[in-house]
């Protein structure tokens, strides 16, 4: 009897794992549709391209899902340890084995694309203090003209992660209503003292919905090992319709400037819809996330995420512009070229400076997973 319980379990970790990284790569794929709409369309955040492409301007969204599936997965298996981490030391050598080899592989094409090609729309040349500062994940805490518009939000979560193990021990102590409910009140009082006191307003450049996001998304982790028989899905579509006619009542320019509380209302419907595929549900969706080339594109979702917005500019700058005005076509011909480049690239980018650490948990066993590569290339 155990052993068949132990092998469902494996099962259902299969699955929510195959599930998850599909949610990664959809909404990576997302964000690089956005920034092609971006460039194709004039007055953002005013929505001036056609009706069909309207959901590409909220490319925004694909962050908050991020943050919510950084939180939850990470919790997953503290969840099933009494919400304890097997070892703060381990805990972020694997996390910075994960982040940092790609992400400072990206700023390094990033900076040498912005120089010796077209940089940033609107950030101009990156400088030596763009280095130092995108080196070191502090873009949210000080300016400077970006290598690459879309590394933002990875300094967000980096510093999240500080703050992880703390999330942690106020779960396993006073409970994941407590734990939400505070953090979620923080970030409420700093989005309404924002508006009237300058000193908290500076606070809003770190993104403090973010925090959370995380936390919610940590404590579905734990919901999803307790009640595999609650109809996720369903109440994640209750949770998403009263926001989603909100956006469409007030259109883009109010949705874009009122990302604060946006975010925060659609973070319980985005647990709610992790929680539904971590337990197999709506199985087309699941379906779906598990087909091969939503899966592979899962794999190398943050390598996609990380070097999209230099090669989406680029095309458009050198191939697109010169050639055709902002619209539709452009926006097209925009689609149909930047993005199979940008998704080969990343996957080439990958392959390289991204699956190796995921494949490789430690540096000895990276460099004798070279070596073994090496010689099996030697011997063909």
């Amino acid at each position: 009897m155990k052993s068949a319980e132990m092998l469902q379990t494996a099962t259902v970790e299969r699955r929510r794992l195959a599930g998850l990284d599909g949610i990664r790569g959809l909404a990576a794929l997302f964000v690089v549709f956005h920034h092609v709409w971006l460039l194709s369309f004039p007055g953002f955040p005013r929505d001036t391209g056609p009706g069909w492409a309207s959901w590409m301007v909220y490319g925004h969204f694909a962050v908050v899902v991020f943050i919510v599936l950084s939180g939850f997965s990470l919790a997953l298996s503290p969840a099933r340890n009494g919400w304890r981490l097997d070892s703060l030391g381990r805990f972020a050598h694997r996390r910075a084995w994960r982040i940092l080899p790609p992400y400072w592989a990206a700023v390094a094409l990033s900076l040498v694309i912005a120089w010796t090609l077209v940089p940033q729309p609107e950030q101009g040349v990156p400088t030596a203090k763009s280095v130092l500062i995108y080196g070191l994940l502090l873009q949210d805490v000080f300016g400077s003209p970006s290598p690459n518009g879309a590394l933002w939000s990875i300094a967000v979560e980096a510093q999240l992660y500080f703050v992880f193990p703390l999330l942690l021990l106020v779960l396993r102590r006073m409970g994941a209503v407590v734990m939400v409910g505070a953090v979620t009140a923080v970030v409420a009082a700093v989005g309404v003292l924002a508006q009237v006191v300058p000193v908290v307003g500076e606070l809003m450049r770190l993104t403090p919905q973010f925090a959370a996001l995380f936390a919610l998304g940590m404590a579905g982790a734990g919901v999803v090992r307790l009640q595999r028989r609650i109809p996720f899905q369903w109440l994640a579509a209750a949770a998403l319709l009263p926001v989603l006619a909100l956006i469409v009542l007030k259109g883009s320019v109010w949705t874009i400037g009122n990302l604060y509380w946006i975010d925060l209302a659609i973070g319980p419907a985005t647990v709610l819809l992790l929680a539904a595929v971590a337990t197999g549900k709506p199985a087309p969706v699941v379906w779906l996330l598990d087909t091969r080339p939503v899966k592979s594109l899962g794999s190398f979702s943050y390598s996609l995420y990380l070097i999209h917005a230099p090669i989406v500019v680029n095309i458009h700058a050198l191939v697109i512009a010169p050639r055709m005005e902002q619209g539709v076509p452009a926006f097209l011909v925009s689609l149909a070229l930047a993005v199979p480049v940008t998704v080969v690239a990343a996957r080439l980018f990958a392959g390289v400076f991204e699956l190796p650490f995921t494949r490789s948990r430690t540096p000895a066993a990276l460099r004798a997973a070279v070596r073994a590569r090496l010689s099996r290339a030697r011997t063909q």
